[in-house]
């Protein structure tokens, strides 16, 4: 099945599974003017609204459909809840929430990419994937930094593609609290205990 962009869910599979990937990887390499695959980095690029976002495919465990998470208590609202996951708990983040663009209302066919940062598993919920995209180090332009906009902080470059701009997720930051919302969790708390 198609989304709409070109890529198909086997494709989408095929580069998360390790062997299958790197073929996938190695094909698509050998398409951009002959650049080697060892000097490409590979990420998955998916949607949220009209903006494109990009994560490391070297992260990706598993790519797949929305279904029913158990909500958790005194959460921040972006931490939709957590999803068992073949008897793992994997906590999911809504991103556009995250990005501080409001709540995702959730579909059949909105899409959980399960990344590993670190030794954790995390779902992140976006609207749907778009290409596996190849890309020279040279291709990553920083992000440039006029405030400290929370959006921004979890960015590690920007990229021009043709179908525009992908911004790419700096996973190892996505999970960490601000010193804001780290002191109206605690508030919360201390009330909820009074």
């Amino acid at each position: 099945m198609a989304d709409g962009a070109g890529i198909t869910n086997q494709a989408v599979k095929a580069a998360v599974s390790p062997v299958a990937g790197a073929a996938v990887m190695a094909d698509r390499g050998a398409h951009h003017g002959g650049a080697t695959t060892a000097s490409l980095s590979h990420f998955i690029s998916f949607a949220i609204g009209d903006d494109q976002y990009g994560v490391d495919i070297m992260a990706v465990r598993e790519i797949k459909g929305w279904s029913q998470i158990t909500p958790l208590p005194r959460q921040p609202d972006y931490m939709r809840g957590v999803l068992n996951l073949r008897g793992v708990m994997v906590p999911i983040i809504d991103l556009r929430c995250r990005f501080g663009q409001g709540m995702t209302e959730a579909t059949p066919l909105h899409i959980v990419i399960v990344v590993q940062i670190g030794a954790n598993h995390v779902g992140l919920l976006a609207d749907r994937v778009l290409d596996i995209v190849a890309l020279e180090p040279s291709q990553i332009q920083p992000v440039p930094r006029i405030n400290q906009a929370s959006r921004v902080d979890f960015l590690s470059g920007l990229v021009t593609v043709e179908s525009g701009m992908i911004a790419l997720i700096d996973l190892s930051s996505i999970l960490s609290v601000s010193a804001g919302e780290g002191a109206e969790i605690a508030s919360a708390g201390a009330q909820s205990a009074a």
